[in-house]
């Protein structure tokens, strides 16, 4: 009886929560709190006003290093609804690409999750695996990504942090 209880125990725990059970990201709703944390979800949501006002011609400011936008680790990112990466300040080579299909070192597939966030509620934090700036091996990251308007095509705009 004991074992049956433990075996279902083990299912609901799967069904519920299955990057634990299963070893990979899952798109959690919340990073740990802290203060990293809110100032990433600060500068998202300032950046999109900007971007919903100036459109394109606001990236030059976000790509400023040591600027509101771009400080140590933390930067702009966007994405078309299409996939395509619009604009990263740290990454500037993956800019035009089209990274559908892209997953990060645990199989996850952060940017059709970064859509999915935007499009059904219009902000939120994804939890991936990324690389920090300078680095190839991939770190545990937090983004937060907002929906936009740029050039009145639908986007979002984002940043994230290493919790590490």
């Amino acid at each position: 009886m004991k074992r049956l209880l433990a075996i279902v125990a083990i299912a609901v725990l799967a069904l519920l929560v299955p990057g634990i059970v299963l070893g990979h990201s899952t798109a959690l709703p919340q990073p740990p709190n802290s203060p990293e944390a809110k100032r990433v979800e600060a500068l998202v949501n300032r950046a999109a006003e900007v971007v919903n006002q100036q459109g394109k011609a606001a990236f030059p400011a976000f790509r400023k290093k040591g600027s509101q936008w771009y400080a140590g680790d933390v930067y702009l990112f966007v994405y078309d609804f299409e996939m395509k990466v619009v604009f990263n300040a740290a990454f500037p080579k993956r800019e035009g690409k089209q990274v559908a299909g892209e997953r990060d070192k645990k199989g996850k597939l952060f940017g059709e999750e970064f859509v999915k966030v935007a499009q059904t509620k219009g902000a939120g934090w994804v939890n991936y695996w990324w690389p920090k700036p300078g680095q190839t091996e991939p770190s545990q990251k937090w983004g937060y990504v907002k929906a936009v308007t740029i050039d009145g095509r639908p986007a979002l705009i984002a940043a994230g942090f290493y919790p590490n």
